[in-house]
């Protein structure tokens, strides 16, 4: 039997390449406890994610390279993820610096489903094996406490000699919302200042703990929230939530222009309500057109990452405080969902490979 070293195994592997990062796994540092001995190859794949959608085109192409190298007669791969941070956009001060990835999930409208998708997402992530929490930005409409179960007023905890709000746990997720502070029936009535300094104290108040991904429920529109966000936060990108109609173009376009102005990247677009399926019939009834979203999305080259079908089941989860990803969670929409985080955890990995190989400040200009 031929004799196998490592230095063989480090050549082939330097073959395989991520299909997101277009980088072999090798140079990547993907490639951990690697152990050869009397033809028998034991190593570890480390993923940029725990919901990467790829494992498996990975696992394949190792296996192939290996099988090339005389000698290998036992093969033993694993897999783990360490997931890369990707902040590069908005503020100069890191508001947030044991949170890996913040992610702005935006429209340029209200009504389009912002709240479910980011509760959802952030659900779906969690559910993929990543640390992800909830941030509710949403000032004068916080829906999340509703949509995630949660509701009164967060216990306090001591860090560091001081104190900081703790985040409620929803469902695996932490969820932080100013209307854990509110009565019911409670309106918030401030201007731009006030409004500035309770942004920053749900981001620098608030004890998230090492987070691989802070889901962010932003405002509809673009306004002061997205403005102070921009200045005081540093964050990974936003992802952009339309409707199906060709007006949602227009509503992208507002959205996409704000975020450039203030040099936040777009890492996707999601089209919600895409279409209904009939209980009855099982037909698929595309009641606000569809693929408006997908054609801004081509239109202003943002990746594409799916679509999210209407359904009872999805407003009745966020009525009861039950996401659909917990209430059904091999349902239809459950598994656009997780596609969706899946796709959404490549393309900030792809961010945080950009970031390395380009680093450096941005500089605001609002």
């Amino acid at each position: 039997m031929e004799t196998v070293t490592q230095e063989q195994v480090i050549e082939a592997l330097r073959k395989v390449q991520d299909p997101e990062l277009h980088r072999d796994i090798v140079s990547l540092g993907m490639v951990k406890d690697l152990a050869v001995a009397n033809g028998k190859v034991v190593f570890t794949v480390e993923l940029t994610t725990p919901a990467c959608p790829l494992r498996e085109s990975i696992e394949g192409d190792c296996k192939k390279v290996l099988a090339g190298i005389p000698g290998v007669s036992d093969l033993n791969i694993t897999f783990g993820a360490q997931v890369r941070g990707s902040k590069t956009g908005g503020g100069q001060t890191d508001l947030l610096p044991t949170v890996k990835n913040v992610v702005l999930v935006a429209a340029g409208k209200g009504g389009v489903g912002k709240s479910t998708v980011a509760a959802n997402l952030a659900v779906a992530l969690k559910m993929h094996g990543a640390a992800t929490g909830l941030l509710d930005a949403d000032i004068y409409g916080p829906s999340v406490p509703i949509i995630m179960g949660v509701k009164g007023e967060p216990n306090k905890v001591e860090v560091n000699g001081g104190y900081k709000i703790a985040p409620t746990v929803a469902h695996g997720v932490p969820v932080m919302s100013i209307g854990f502070f509110l009565d019911a029936d409670q309106a918030v009535i401030w201007r731009g200042p006030m409004l500035g300094k309770a942004l920053h104290q749900l981001m620098a108040d608030v004890h998230w703990g090492d987070l691989d991904y802070l889901i962010v429920d932003m405002p509809p529109g673009t306004g002061d929230v997205q403005i102070t966000f921009s200045q005081q936060l540093k964050v990974s990108g936003a992802l952009l939530v339309a409707t199906p109609q060709e007006v949602a173009l227009a509503d992208v376009i507002r959205a996409k222009t704000m975020f450039d102005k203030v040099m936040i990247p777009i890492v996707g677009i999601v089209e919600n309500m895409s279409y209904f399926i009939c209980d009855g019939c099982g037909k698929k009834h595309e009641i606000f057109s569809r693929g408006g979203a997908e054609r801004a999305a081509e239109r202003f080259q943002i990746p594409y990452l799916g679509e999210i079908p209407i359904t009872p089941a999805l407003r009745e989860g966020g009525d009861k405080g039950v996401p659909i990803l917990i209430q059904d969670p091999g349902s239809e929409v459950s598994k656009r969902f997780l596609e969706i985080a899946a796709k959404l955890a490549g393309q900030l990995s792809i961010a945080s490979e950009r970031a390395r190989k380009s680093p450096g400040p941005n500089i605001i200009t609002t």
